[in-house]
Parts: C-alpha cells; sequence; structure tokens
C-alpha cells in the first residue's frame, strides 16, 4: 500500500512531467517557427538584393533562371538566400509579363492584377524593373541555421530537466512537510485510543492542517477534562451514597445487636437518611436524563409573579425557622412564560435552598422578575458573603462547593445549581451568577417569554 508521502511525490512528478513537456514541445515549436519566419525574411531580402544587383549589370532578366540553375550545383548547405527547388519563384517584368515561370504559370503569360499588387517589388536606381512571387519555404536551410536550432532544442531539453528535477525536489519538500503532521495526528490519536489524553501535537502552521493541530489538541485537553470530572464525579457520587448509607447500616446493625433500641428517634434517623439518598439519587437521575435531552418537560403559559409567589411560600417557613426575610418583587403585568411549572418550582426551590444556606441570620432574600430584550429574567438575591470571582465559573459544576470545609451532610448533596442550569437550559434559557465578595450573591435566570417562544 503507498503512503500518501509517495502519492503526493508522484502527483507532483506527474504535474511537472505533463507540464514541462507541453511547455517544451510548444517552446520548440514555436521556436522553429518565428526562426523560419525570421530566415525567410532575411533570405527573401538577401535574394531581392541579387535580383536587383543582377539586373544593374545585364540590364535585362534573360540568363537570370541559367544562373539558379547553376547555384542549384553548389553544396546546398554552405549557401544562404538561394531558393532550394525551380518552380518557387515567379518573375514579372515591368510589363507584367511572366518571365521566369514557377508552379502554376508559363514563360511569356501575362500575370494577373492581384499577382502584381502581391508580388515584391524590384527597384534597380529607383526604378521598379519588375516584381517576385516566391513560396514560404522557398529558400533551403544551410548548416548554420540547423545547428542553432539543434542548440535552442537542447537548451530547451537541458531546461526541461532541470525543471522536472527541481519539481522533483520540491514535490519531495512539500509531501514531507505537509505529511509530517498528519503523521505526527496519526501517532497522537493512537495514544489517545490507548488511554493517553494528555497527548498533544506541535501547532506548526496557522493553515488547515494547523487548525486540524490545533483542533485535536483542544479535543485531547477536552478528553481529559472530561475524564477528570468523571473521576471526581464517581468519586463525589460514591462519597454522597456511601454517608447515608453508612448511617442506615449503623442504626440498622445497633438495632438488630440491641445496642440501640428500636425507638422512633433511631428508627427516624434511618428514615432521614433513606430520604436523602432517595433525593440523591432522584437528582443523578434528572441529570442524567438532562444530559441524554431526555427531560420530560410538560410546559404551560405562567405568570412569572405567580410562580415565585409559589416558590417563595414553600420556603418561607425554612427563612424564618432561620430569621432570613424572603421577599417577592415582581409586577403582575409581565408577558406569561412557557415552562414546566414543576420543574422550574425545582429551579426555583433550589436557587432559594442554596441561598438560604449562605445567607446569614436576620439577613434577607430577594425574588425579582423583570422584561428584559430577550424575555423575562428572574433574578434570586441574597447578602450572604458572596463568592470569589475565579470561583464563580465553577457553582453549576456538579458536586461543586465554594467552602471545601463545609460538611457534606449540612451543605446539601452539590448537585441543586447543576439541575438548576440543565432544566433551564431544557427551556431554551440561560443561567449566570453574579456576586462580589462581602455583597452577597444573584443567579440570573433569562427565559423566552411566550411570545418569543411561538415566534421560535
Amino acid at each position: 500500500m503507498r503512503s500518501l508521502s509517495l502519492k503526493l511525490i508522484l502527483a507532483f512528478l506527474a504535474v511537472s512531467l505533463i507540464g514541462v513537456a507541453l511547455l517544451a514541445i510548444i517552446a520548440s515549436q514555436r521556436t522553429a517557427y518565428e526562426f523560419a519566419q525570421y530566415t525567410f525574411a532575411k533570405n527573401q531580402e538577401g535574394f531581392v538584393s541579387q535580383l536587383s544587383e543582377y539586373y544593374r549589370i545585364h540590364g535585362t532578366w534573360i540568363g537570370f533562371e541559367e544562373s539558379l540553375h547553376l547555384a542549384e550545383t553548389v553544396d546546398p548547405g554552405r549557401v544562404r538566400g538561394m531558393p532550394r527547388a525551380r518552380g518557387v519563384i515567379t518573375m514579372i517584368d515591368h510589363d507584367g509579363k511572366i518571365v521566369i515561370a514557377g508552379l502554376g504559370h508559363h514563360v511569356g503569360d501575362q500575370a494577373t492584377q492581384a499577382e502584381i499588387t502581391n508580388a515584391l517589388p524590384i527597384e534597380v536606381d529607383g526604378q521598379e524593373v519588375g516584381r517576385l512571387i516566391i513560396s514560404p519555404g522557398a529558400f533551403r536551410e544551410n548548416r548554420a541555421d540547423a545547428a542553432f536550432l539543434d542548440r535552442v532544442n537542447r537548451a530547451v531539453l537541458l531546461s526541461s530537466l532541470g525543471a522536472m528535477a527541481a519539481a522533483l525536489l520540491l514535490g519531495v519538500i512539500l509531501a514531507r512537510t505537509l505529511t509530517r503532521p498528519l503523521r505526527e495526528l496519526t501517532d497522537a490519536t493512537r495514544a489517545v485510543a490507548e488511554g493517553n489524553l494528555e497527548r498533544r501535537v506541535p501547532v506548526r502552521s496557522s493553515d488547515e492542517l494547523g487548525e486540524l493541530a490545533a483542533s485535536f489538541n483542544q479535543m485531547s485537553a477536552d478528553l481529559a477534562h472530561s475524564r477528570d470530572l468523571r473521576r471526581q464525579m464517581t468519586a463525589d457520587i460514591a462519597h454522597e451514597l456511601r454517608t447515608p448509607i453508612s448511617v442506615i447500616l449503623g442504626h440498622a446493625e445497633a438495632v438488630h445487636d440491641g445496642v440501640l433500641p428500636p425507638s422512633l428517634e433511631t428508627l427516624g434517623i434511618i428514615r432521614e437518611e433513606a430520604n436523602r439518598l432517595e433525593r440523591l439519587v432522584e437528582d443523578l437521575r434528572t441529570l442524567s436524563m438532562a444530559d441524554a435531552g431526555e427531560l420530560p418537560l410538560t410546559c404551560h403559559s405562567v405568570s412569572p409573579l405567580a410562580l415565585l409567589k409559589q416558590s417563595a411560600s414553600a420556603y418561607r417557613p425554612y427563612a424564618k425557622k432561620k430569621n432570613v426575610e424572603l421577599r417577592v418583587d415582581a409586577s403582575s403585568n409581565l408577558p406569561e412564560i412557557s415552562v414546566d411549572p414543576d420543574r422550574m418550582t425545582q429551579v426555583l426551590g433550589n436557587l432559594i435552598s442554596n441561598a438560604l444556606r449562605y445567607t446569614p441570620q436576620n439577613g434577607s432574600i430577594t425574588l425579582t422578575a423583570a422584561r428584559v430584550p430577550d424575555g423575562i429574567e428572574i433574578r434570586v438575591q441574597d447578602n450572604g458573603p458572596g463568592i470569589e470571582h475565579e470561583k464563580l465559573p465553577h457553582i453549576f459544576d456538579r458536586f461543586y462547593r465554594t467552602d471545601q470545609s463545609r460538611q457534606r451532610d449540612s451543605g446539601g448533596s452539590g448537585l441543586g445549581l447543576a439541575i438548576a442550569k440543565s432544566i433551564v437550559e431544557s427551556h431554551s434559557g440561560r443561567i449566570w451568577a453574579e456576586s462580589q465578595l462581602g455583597e452577597g450573591t444573584t443567579i440570573v435566570v433569562q427565559l423566552p417569554d411566550t411570545e418569543k417562544r411561538i415566534v421560535m
């Protein structure tokens, strides 16, 4: 099986061979044609001079044809400017009579006006003494002319061979230049297939091959990042599952062994941990369906104010218990939004729950809704400690906590914001966070209103 490099070299060689061969043939033929035209003009000029000189000496054309016959016996390879054979010239005297007959003419005939007009004038001391009709190619080629054409043809041949050698060398260089990144990419893809996701290829240019190398590096980096996230998520899931399972098993074994009495308090702890385990599994199921694009949505037109009031009412007892004021600030004439009420209540619940977790006592949480050019914007704003700028882009990652020292059993599952992001994006919306240290955090949810969703 031929390699791509060899195919490219052969392609360059074939193109160069065809191009150089055509160029050599055209150049050789054109040179021969132009040289023939040049020598014909020169020979014709010389022959006309000889005719003029003959008439000046003899005063007549009688005997000129015999002198031509005599010239034919001379070595034709050494004579320039003489016709190659009889019948190629026709002489017309000043009276229009043919005195030397070429092919198709007879001596003594009267030449036509067209023939006289197209013939070359022969002058002696400014007086026209006759006219000459001479056929193209009438003059013989001498040895010097043949030698000149041979040298030109050899030069064209040598130049063609040099051009083909240069093209072959250039083809080898270009083939190696083009295939080197491909070989590196091939080796890198094999390494990635074997599990080496840290493999990168050098970006050697800014053309399509460079873009391909950069895309491969980005793909490899994304795969490595996804692998790390998957490993971290697996570890986090295992940790989250292990805690309630350990509590349930510990209390169950203690009751079984008689260490703890089978009291309502013990059963309550087991039930609470089982509920926590169920919520975690349900959260993971919701995320997996959202990732697969299979999250079921039953959308209805809902008033943003009603949605905020419903969510605030559900969490107001928890807010009072922590002495946190939970306010709703939205206009009643906002356009309705087309959402799944249960899913969007889940989103707002996760946002309010997260805000309650970080809002200090005597703090406040404000839920607002307003009209924006892209639809309806819902904000959940708290006056908690805020989030550091470098941590802000990661708060929607799964199992991410801005405070790593916070106990997991008191800090939620770490999936609330990730679920909120998945549900919002399933509604063709956007969600992001705005925060300043010491000034609280605002989670912004932007959703298209009912009219925009109909237009879309």
